[in-house]
């Protein structure tokens, strides 16, 4: 018997990337709405209550209308709005976070999709202060850059097919980014970092990156020392998370933020200068992929008890 999933919000890039990931598997129906009855809230609350795994795919008060609508207590849901991502009732699906997390995926009723952004920033500092590599309370800083698919319709329409949009544009200028609690929580960091996200005048893919002051820290921790914390981490953990091998380099073509797309695949690096006591992590992935509607497959294929890669594709 086929799993009923029924994806709200659906039209936007994240549903219709988890759409056609899932189309044509004959483990699963999929539940669709009729265009003229998406905002319709009783056509909606039948088809969440319907579904075995309800997928939402929308801003976060309408993400928490749907959780509203829920009127049984077997329905399983997938969020990717930023509504749920630290709340200690929801698990968080990055799979990768810990050797047991994918075990309390499997087992959530409620998962929370997460951030484009965090993915790349949890998955190179966590192993790091988890190994007493960095203090906890260091004052850490992320620079990323996303291409405009990551920024939704409106951003996806200023962008494409227009030769005056800027090809590097900084933005959250403010430095009160909606992904910065999830960045502190799930890294272990005590308090938020400094992020600021820019937009490339391209479709897809994203790098992010964490320089270290490694003096400033009062470390003495060596550039191959942290990488080799970070492979370790992750050589246990089955998953979409690779670890690029430690290299002295000036540049690199491995860090073009497009090099994953139309993967899951999120590839760590690590680049150090031991004579400056300086560092920098890298991450570089699909902002689409592994970012929003992979981690969505991932996370289903987990709750469904399923080989987490069904319907996912690896880099080469």
């Amino acid at each position: 018997m086929s799993v009923r999933i029924f994806i709200d919000g659906e039209a936007g890039t994240t549903g219709l990337q988890i759409r056609e990931q899932l189309e044509g598997r004959s483990d699963i129906e999929l539940l669709q709405i009729a265009p003229e009855l998406r905002k319709d809230v009783s056509a909606r609350a039948d088809l969440l209550n319907l579904a075995d795994v309800a997928i939402l795919c929308l801003p976060d008060e309408a993400a928490k209308e749907s959780v509203s609508l829920l009127e049984n207590t077997s329905t399983r849901v997938i969020d990717a709005s930023t509504a749920y991502r630290v709340n200690p009732d929801w698990a968080y699906g990055f799979p990768e976070l810990s050797r047991e997390h994918s075990k309390t995926i499997e087992a959530a009723r409620f998962v929370s999709n997460p951030g484009c952004y965090p993915q790349g920033v949890i998955a190179t500092v966590r192993p790091l202060i988890e190994a007493g590599l960095l203090p906890s309370d260091a004052g850490f800083s992320v620079n990323a850059i996303s291409g405009y698919s990551g920024g939704g319709r409106q951003m996806i329409e200023t962008y494409k097919d227009n030769p005056t949009a800027p090809a590097y544009m900084p933005y959250a200028l403010t430095l009160a980014h909606k992904h910065l609690p999830e960045m502190q929580q799930y890294s272990k960091m005590e308090r938020a970092p400094l992020f600021q996200p820019a937009v490339g005048n391209y479709a897809q893919g994203m790098v992010t990156a964490i320089p270290l002051q490694l003096g400033a820290l009062n470390s003495q921790v060596t550039g191959k020392e942290l990488h080799a914390a970070i492979a370790d981490y992750y050589s246990p953990i089955d998953g979409f998370v690779e670890v690029a091998p430690f290299e002295a380099v000036n540049s690199t073509p491995a860090l073009n933020p497009e090099a994953h797309n139309g993967t899951n695949t999120i590839r760590l690096h690590v680049f150090a200068n031991d004579d400056n006591n300086q560092a920098v992590l890298m991450a570089v992935y699909d902002n689409l992929g592994k970012g929003a509607s992979g981690a969505a497959v991932q996370n289903l294929n987990l709750m469904l008890g399923m080989d987490q890669a069904t319907s996912l594709r690896r880099s080469v």
